[in-house]
């Protein structure tokens, strides 16, 4: 297969990213800071380690720059995270801080796919390990958690990357506190030096998780100043972001810190194995020019000379076969951070731990970004259905069978994206068979046919705007129509149902029927909102015949 980053940025994609937007607004809860933005009294919150200072807009409190993890630079590298240090005085929390470095944005190159995604790539440290927060109220009562993880894969991305990230519409909507944060990617986070740096190193291929461990570990002791309650905390994120929810499920360290789990377009079943994470860590050594005895000297590399190295050896390691998805930067089986993962089944550590399993039906959009291939030819589409998914003839045929009156190109969209639809299915599958907590399953369909032509299609983040209710802080990718609105009031819907309850069921959907032994139920999101069995079975059947 085609390197991910090359499916989905070099066909205008861009990656693993998100746009969205929101619905009609809300009254604002609670009365402190009268008019639409103030930094009151009211807004500085004691944690553990220090008070901060939020600012209130529209009703709800926000800080932002929360610091739950020391500094990772320098003699702090690829070490698992530390609790910052105290301090006095009111900390200001106004401002997004540092986005962990990485690799150069290439997106903004297409103005199409700029439209859509209007990141905010902020500033780069290593000063990084930072929460957002966003309340109805500070102390005021036991509302439930949802905990946001960013997408980007496991190298790339940031809290504030995409405008459907901001928590306040959600937090409104719903009366529940919501928690984004930063963490370490690419080779600060997953440099496996585990086997030439010893103990020191010992959990260094995870240290990415390790700061979500922690990051959670501060919300089980800290969030209840803020108005939330750290016995219903729910841990959401989507594609990379999704498959850090999948890892946090199946790691000791992070167990009884969340309760619920949502996975948006991230089910990779499969992680790293310690021979090729070994494997890359001795290729970026050897580009650095640093041996085993001089490991201190990685202290002194500059970020962007560590990210260049992490890039040169990409281009040494051998790539997966045709049909994987090739993730350059990832965590490991160490068998102690993450002594599991799903391959084998859904981990008996988290069986209690209810779910929703979804993807989007347009996770590669070809013609977003390059319009010219909206009018692939058939043969032309079937080509590349081979090159990008390593997908037979026979493969084709049942995509096409599904869809007689697609054009080419929409053929091609929905038979790629099965490499995030089908280890979703497979996921849902697996936690129902364990027989405790319930797993939901879902796909998103919905094309604002307004922007670009009818391009845009339900692409990879596009889910974002509607679970955040923020269709209206992403009108590129939305439109901001009253059918948007309303669909991601049911969507906003389900997600803050199924963070109070554990099940999404609300008045606005029909009944959405978890996934059983015998059935697999999905919960379609579109204009008209439908539950299907298992509505693309025979499709993906015939990509692994």
């Amino acid at each position: 297969m085609v390197d991910r980053r090359d499916v989905l940025t070099g066909a205008g994609v861009a990656g693993l990213v998100a746009a969205a937007g929101g619905g009609a607004m809300a009254k604002p809860g609670g009365s402190a800071g009268a008019g639409r933005l103030s930094t009151p009294p009211e807004a500085i919150v004691e944690t553990a380690l220090g008070k901060v200072r939020g600012a209130v807009r529209d009703g709800v409190f926000a800080f932002k720059g929360v610091p739950y993890g020391a500094d990772t630079g320098r003699a702090a590298r690829f070490l698992p995270p530390k609790a910052p240090a105290s301090w006095t005085g009111v900390r200001a929390a106004l401002s997004y801080g540092a986005c962990c470095p990485q690799v150069a944005r290439t997106g903004w190159q297409n103005s199409e796919t700029a439209f859509i995604y209007d990141w905010d790539d902020g500033f780069a440290g290593e000063d990084c390990l930072k929460l957002y927060i966003w309340s109805p109220g500070p102390g005021k009562g036991a509302r439930p958690v949802m905990f946001w993880i960013h997408g980007g894969g496991y190298e790339t991305g940031s809290a504030q990357e995409l405008p459907g990230y901001d928590g306040e519409r959600l937090a409104r909507r719903g009366d529940v506190v919501v928690v984004s944060v930063n963490h370490r990617l690419g080779p600060f986070g997953f440099l496996d030096l585990s086997e030439v740096g010893g103990e020191r190193y010992g959990l260094s291929a995870n240290a990415g998780m390790m700061d979500l461990v922690l990051a959670l570990t501060w919300v089980k002791a800290n969030i209840d100043a803020f108005g939330g309650d750290p016995r219903n905390v729910t841990i959401f994120g989507q594609s990379g972001g999704g498959a850090k929810v999948s890892n946090l499920m199946a790691m000791p360290l992070a167990q009884g810190l969340f309760h619920k789990a949502i996975v948006q377009s991230g089910s990779l079943l499969e992680i790293g194995d310690p021979a090729r994470s070994r494997k890359l860590a001795e290729v970026v050594l050897k580009g650095l020019g640093i041996g085993r005895t001089d490991l201190d000297k990685l202290a002194e590399v500059s970020a962007i000379d560590l990210i260049k190295a992490g890039e040169a050896a990409r281009k040494e390691m051998p790539k997966p076969p045709a049909g994987r998805i090739n993730l350059h930067w990832q965590p490991t089986l160490d068998g102690v951070a993450i002594p599991g993962a799903w391959g084998a089944g859904a981990p008996a550590i988290s069986a209690n731990v209810p779910m929703i399993i979804g993807s989007n039906l347009n996770e590669y959009a070809p013609s977003l970004g390059n319009p010219a291939l909206e009018d692939l030819g058939e043969d032309q589409a079937r080509g590349m259905a081979k090159a990008i998914a390593g997908a037979a003839p026979a493969a084709w045929d049942a995509f096409r069978a599904a869809h007689p009156k697609a054009k080419p190109v929409e053929v091609l969209s929905v038979l790629v994206s099965s490499q995030f639809r089908a280890p979703g299915v497979v996921q849902a599958q697996r936690k129902a068979a364990q027989g405790k907590a319930p797993a939901w399953l879902y796909r998103f369909d919905y094309n604002p046919t307004s922007i670009l032509d009818g391009r845009v299609r339900a692409f990879h983040c596009a889910e974002l705007a509607y679970c955040f209710d923020n269709v209206d802080r992403c009108l590129n990718a939305t439109g901001g129509t009253a059918e948007a609105r309303a669909l991601a009031g049911r969507m906003a819907d389900a997600w803050i149902a199924f963070a109070r309850t554990g099940d999404p069921n609300h008045k606005g959907l029909p009944t959405w029927p978890a996934v059983t032994a015998g059935a697999t139920p999905n919960m379609l999101f579109d204009a008209k909102c439908a539950v299907v069995d298992d509505p693309d079975a025979k499709e993906r059947a015939a990509l692994t015949a």
